[in-house]
């Protein structure tokens, strides 16, 4: 994405995007990943990017159709502010906007935030829990077109019975307050979240209606899929209010041998000098070429993905070198490599599996590879009819095909209508 953060950049992503008719553009991001040791800075580690929210802000007036999916993290953030900036981007871009919902706690953002008594696994995702339960109070604290009506005569702006202060009190957060503008196009953003533990699945299961999932075989996506899809009734939820989307990354020829060959330049390019680290676990002290040691604690962040690399590295019998390749190039998902009629054709197969809905595409560190694959392997779905030829419907949500939730004081005063008879 060029030397620095470069808007141009990604602006032409965006529209490339839009060009292949895909659903959304997602903007990772590792809040105060900074630390005392550079040296992954110099490897070119550091994610040099924009702030998440401020880089959708400008794509969702620089774009239309695309969806836009910001990571904020809620360990460092704040219900209040992030409904409003959320809200605001939601109506700037006619509905667009989805959250990647993030509870990681790196040792980087510990210090970076002074956080001296930092929450475990479980009780991050509590807190992430009840941070989206109160960003869904703030969003429902006008109802949908309470601002749309100012009545001239009697100077008045808007109706106050509209309105709904927000009284929460929980374990982690104290709000007295309402929302200063109005509800969001889409009701509420579309909730994405990423988690692959026992307690992700669950989080991802009640509140998510996309995930960004981790399956390099067809058997690791089918338990993923079933098992996530299995936990929804618990929470009132059908299979198709809920999207699973691994990660696939590529590399097209116009030969599998040409394919092959331009995805092994890309790897020998990584660099090994320096600290050797593989999903923030630092392998430095262990033999390269050695066998991932078996002793190795779990990892507080991130232990769902850490299982699938200790899985990978056993059946494949891999090195660290080879993890950290497969991790450092694509980020550990599958990887599918030929012609664009091949690798359409690995597409086509995973989806009439049913193991997926679809997929998030993991594009090398190259722009051109995103562009191969909108030009070549894009016409090759639509001509199978697996995939959209033009976009339908006006919100994210409109052509993820979720519902737009209506607002909770409506809600409850239907239940209340339907039950005051008795």
């Amino acid at each position: 994405m060029g030397k620095g953060p470069d808007f141009d950049a990604w602006l032409h992503l965006a529209r490339t995007a839009v060009r292949g008719k895909f659903d959304t553009v997602f903007l990772a991001d590792f809040v105060g990943m900074g630390g005392g040791d550079l040296s992954g800075y110099a490897k070119g580690a550091g994610f040099h990017g924009f702030e998440p929210l401020s880089l959708v802000s400008a794509l969702a007036v620089a774009t239309q159709n695309i969806g836009l999916v910001a990571t904020v993290n809620t360990n460092f953030s704040h219900p209040y502010t992030l409904a409003r900036a959320i809200a605001s981007i939601d109506h700037l871009s006619k509905g667009r906007i989805g959250w990647n919902v993030v509870s990681s706690l790196a040792p980087g953002s510990i210090a970076t935030f002074g956080v001296h008594d930092p929450l475990d696994h479980e009780a991050r995702y509590a807190r992430a829990a009840e941070f989206i339960e109160v960003a869904k109070k703030l969003w429902d604290s006008w109802d949908d077109g309470a601002f749309d009506n100012p009545d001239k005569a009697t100077g008045l702006f808007l109706d106050p019975s509209q309105g709904h202060l927000v009284h929460h009190h929980g374990t982690y957060f104290d709000v007295d307050g309402i929302l200063d503008l109005p509800r969001p196009k889409q009701g509420y953003p579309v909730f994405v979240q990423a988690g692959n533990s026992d307690v992700g699945r669950d989080f991802a299961a009640k509140h998510a209606e996309m995930i960004y999932a981790a399956a390099q075989f067809v058997e690791d996506a089918k338990e993923y899929y079933d098992d996530v899809k299995g936990r929804l009734a618990r929470w009132g939820r059908t299979p198709d209010q809920l999207k699973i989307t691994p990660g696939l990354s590529f590399a097209i020829g116009r030969t599998e041998e040409e394919a092959q060959e331009k995805f092994e330049r890309l790897q020998s390019a990584v660099n090994f000098s320096g600290p050797v680290e593989l999903m923030g676990v630092d392998l430095t002290a262990y033999p390269l070429d050695g066998p991932l040691p078996t002793d190795i604690p779990v990892p507080e962040n991130g232990k769902g993905r850490w299982e699938q690399v200790v899985r990978l590295a056993q059946r494949e019998n891999l090195s660290i070198r080879q993890l950290v390749l497969r991790y450092n190039v694509v980020r550990g998902h599958r990887v599918v490599i030929g012609t664009p009629k091949q690798v359409a054709d690995q597409i086509e197969d995973w989806f009439l599996r049913g193991v997926v809905d679809g997929f998030n595409l993991i594009s090398p560190l190259n722009p051109s590879f995103l562009e191969e694959f909108v030009d070549l392997v894009v016409p090759e779905l639509q001509r199978r009819e697996i995939f959209r030829t033009e976009y339908e419907g006006e919100t994210l949500r409109d052509r993820l095909g979720l519902p737009r939730p209506a607002n909770q004081h409506v809600r409850a005063s239907d239940t209340a209508h339907v039950a005051a008879p008795g």
